[in-house]
């Protein structure tokens, strides 16, 4: 009878487990496909990519649960369809309340070193941090934040599937968005596939091409890489005076005032508005605006060596090539991608 009673115990403690504790921790690893012509990845140690990790970051980039009132996730300030950006100058919060401004695209940021325009953050885990305590923004902290995912009927094993706990933390939902944003890697426009030797430019585009890598329109110096940035700090001609100082509000000196991270050019005609404050809608705008527009300041890049004229002073059919050429860099692909996509739709 008592080896009876003991046995009708252990089974009533197994029946009464949940189900995710007996689960042993056991992430599957993902490798990144990185395309050929890119350059070469490293991911930190500290936090390697998984199936679980990045399953976890697709929904947290899409939760609500991050914002103070429930009702804005990342993605409500970058939208799949414009390449993970926003479609107006400022963002609005929770609170009613614009950013400072304009949301950056998201693509192939796992080959970038630093973060928002100003390059306050050193990595996508950092850069995670800043939107959900912005009071302009998502105006949440972080320790609400983690209560509620932390008594969440889902998260609490989603969290032990990823990283081996369920006592949440700040820095396992900022690893597992980083992990999610990593897979975002755009590399199907028409420019990659001509670059790879498969269809042609047209005419214009090629004429444009032309424009864009020599000193004519002098695009080249900043977006002439396979990722159409140079993950670098400009100051490109924008202001006299610089009411927003950039870089200069993070590293403290004079010289970098006015400089702006350079914006990847990927999927550049789906991610107006343009520049930091979102001062231009168009692309057209941009254009005439290096052709003709360059403002000169004391921190002005010696790249803008056109300032003295107003800039390279294209023709019109120049600017018509040139426009015709950026828009090879749309990757449909990446812009409908089914993995990138809202899970809980």
């Amino acid at each position: 009878m008592l080896l009876v009673g003991v046995c009708i115990v252990v089974a009533c403690q197994k029946e009464d487990e949940p189900e995710a504790i007996q689960k042993i921790y056991n992430p599957t690893p993902f490798v990144l496909e990185i395309p050929s012509s890119f350059p070469l990845l490293t991911i930190l140690e500290n936090n390697p990519m998984t199936v679980e990790g990045i399953k976890l970051g697709r929904m947290l980039f899409y939760e609500p649960i991050l914002s103070g009132d429930n009702t804005l996730s990342c993605a409500g300030c970058h939208g799949q369809e414009s390449s993970f950006g926003d479609t107006v100058s400022f963002s609005v919060g929770i609170d009613g309340l614009l950013g400072k401004r304009n949301s950056m695209p998201i693509v192939n940021a796992a080959w970038t070193q630093s973060f928002f325009w100003d390059g306050r953050a050193s990595s996508l885990e950092d850069q995670a941090r800043f939107p959900v305590k912005d009071p302009l923004e998502m105006h949440e902290s972080w320790s609400h934040a983690v209560e509620e995912l932390r008594v969440h009927p889902t998260y609490p094993d989603l969290f032990y599937e990823a990283f081996g706990t369920r006592e949440i933390m700040q820095e396992h939902v900022t690893k597992a968005i980083a992990q999610f944003e990593r897979t975002m890697i755009s590399s199907s426009s028409r420019f990659d596939r001509i670059s790879n030797f498969v269809g042609f430019f047209t005419i214009s585009e090629a004429n444009g091409f032309k424009t864009f890598n020599t000193e004519k329109g002098d695009c080249f110096h900043c977006h002439g890489t396979i990722l159409l940035t140079d993950n670098l700090f400009h100051n490109n001609g924008l202001d006299a005076l610089h009411s927003d100082v950039g870089l200069s509000e993070v590293s403290l000196r004079p010289s970098d005032v006015g400089k702006f991270k350079t914006p990847s050019l990927r999927n550049v005609a789906l991610t107006a508005p343009y520049m930091h404050d979102g001062r231009f809608k168009t692309l057209e705008e941009v254009v005439d605006f290096y052709s003709e527009g360059l403002k000169f300041s004391e921190t002005i890049d010696p790249l803008m060596k056109n300032v003295h004229r107003g800039g390279v002073q294209l023709t019109a059919e120049d600017k018509k090539d040139l426009i015709a050429f950026l828009h090879t860099f749309t990757d449909t692909s990446f812009l409908k991608n089914p993995d990138f996509a809202n899970p809980f739709q």
